[in-house]
């Protein structure tokens, strides 16, 4: 766990130290500045950003019963945050799958990825995409 929420955790005390240090100089401007910078930051590379994270096995299941696709990602990668924030609202169409969390989802990325454990990996019906454009899963979304 502390793995899954370790970027966040550092972020925010990043943002405290930088933000406190800034204040106590007298550089209030720079201090809220650096503080609001780094706290988003810690927001966005949260695990809570990301819709509710199921099991490999259970994504696969109602993937099987409703069709829609599978996004393997983890805490923290930048590519992950990005196709997150694109999909906006429409992220719940879509089963999550957190590597870190599930070793067996895990496991499915390197099966597709060539060994490595590239997120964000998206599984359909009929296809695996490693770090597909935020465009084409926007679609599968759709």
């Amino acid at each position: 766990m502390a793995r899954r929420w370790g970027l966040s955790i550092g972020s925010f005390v990043l943002a405290v130290f930088f933000g406190g240090t800034s204040l106590s100089a007298g550089n209030v401007g720079s201090g809220v500045a650096l503080f609001l910078f780094f706290a988003v930051l810690a927001m966005l590379v949260s695990p809570r950003a990301f819709p509710r994270s199921v099991t490999d096995a259970e994504a696969r299941a109602r993937s099987a019963e409703d069709g829609r696709a599978i996004v393997y990602w983890r805490p923290g990668c930048p590519f992950c945050v990005r196709l997150r924030a694109s999909l906006g609202r429409r992220a719940d169409r879509l089963h999550w799958v957190d590597i870190w969390a599930d070793p067996a989802g895990a496991a499915s990325v390197r099966a597709v990825a060539d060994g490595n454990e590239t997120v964000p990996t998206v599984i359909t019906a009929g296809a695996a995409m490693v770090n597909p454009q935020p465009e084409v899963v926007r679609a599968l979304a759709a």
